[in-house]
This record gives structure tokens, C-alpha cells and sequence, in this order.
């Protein structure tokens, strides 16, 4: 990955973003029978997707065998962290405590999931405190 900026996919490609990361390289055939799962998506719009994704260099392009083969060119990582980034910057004034809040109180978290966060809370916390393993 160069250190060129990530383009902000849309919606619409961040739904052929996630079935590329979950499948691996793939034909648009493939690409828009999975898409199909959830909607009701035309051959010929997944097709004018792929081709606008591959002028913003999310995606690139296998030309060598009869049958296209598009693959991510941004790594799924990379993509969450600048989205939710932007989304906190300008969802919540930049504040996580913010968007931490609003996602716990809405009563949707399992206690199974809380325990994870507490879990992550306490490994987080252990490495700001560089005395924490001498106690």
C-alpha cells in the first residue's frame, strides 16, 4: 500500500469491499450473486461499480484470463479505521467517549460482549501503566 490517502468508498462499494475481504479476488458474476443475498442488485450496476472502484484504486483488475477478476486494493483494516475515524470526527465532535456511550446505553450490548469490552478496557489500561505487571 502506498502512502497515497484511501478513497472514501461509498456505500453501495463498501458492499463489494466486504465480499472481496470475505471471498478473495472474484468475478463480477460471483460479486453480484452475493450482493444479491441481501438486494436485488443488476449484472450491469455491480459491473459500472467495479469499474468506478478501479479509477479510485479500491480495487484492481486480473485482464489475463477471458473472465475479469477484481480483487481489493485497500485492506479492510486500513478502510475501518479512516471511516470510523471520520464518522466519530463528524458523528460526535471527534469524541470516542462519545460514541462509546451512545452505543453502549442503547441497550443492545450482551453481557458476553461488555465482558470483552472490560476485557479490552483492562488490557488497553495495563499498557498505559508500565508498572501494572510489578503489582
Amino acid at each position: 500500500m502506498s502512502d497515497t490517502p484511501i478513497p472514501k468508498p461509498t456505500e453501495s462499494e463498501l458492499e463489494i469491499l466486504q465480499v472481496l475481504w470475505q471471498q478473495g479476488p472474484s468475478t463480477v458474476r460471483f460479486v453480484n450473486d452475493e450482493l444479491n443475498r441481501k438486494r436485488e442488485v443488476g449484472y450491469t450496476t455491480t459491473l459500472k461499480l467495479l469499474q468506478l472502484m478501479l479509477d479510485k484504486g479500491l480495487v484492481l483488475r486480473d485482464d489475463d484470463a477471458r473472465t475479469h477478476v477484481y480483487r481489493a486494493a485497500v485492506r479492510q483494516e486500513e478502510t475501518q479505521s479512516l471511516l470510523l475515524d471520520r464518522f466519530v470526527e463528524q458523528a460526535f465532535g471527534g469524541s470516542a467517549m462519545k460514541l462509546v456511550m451512545q452505543a453502549l446505553g442503547g441497550g443492545r450490548t450482551s453481557q458476553a460482549e461488555l465482558e470483552q469490552i472490560r476485557n479490552l478496557l483492562n488490557e488497553l489500561g495495563d499498557t498505559d501503566n508500565p508498572n501494572a505487571d510489578k503489582q
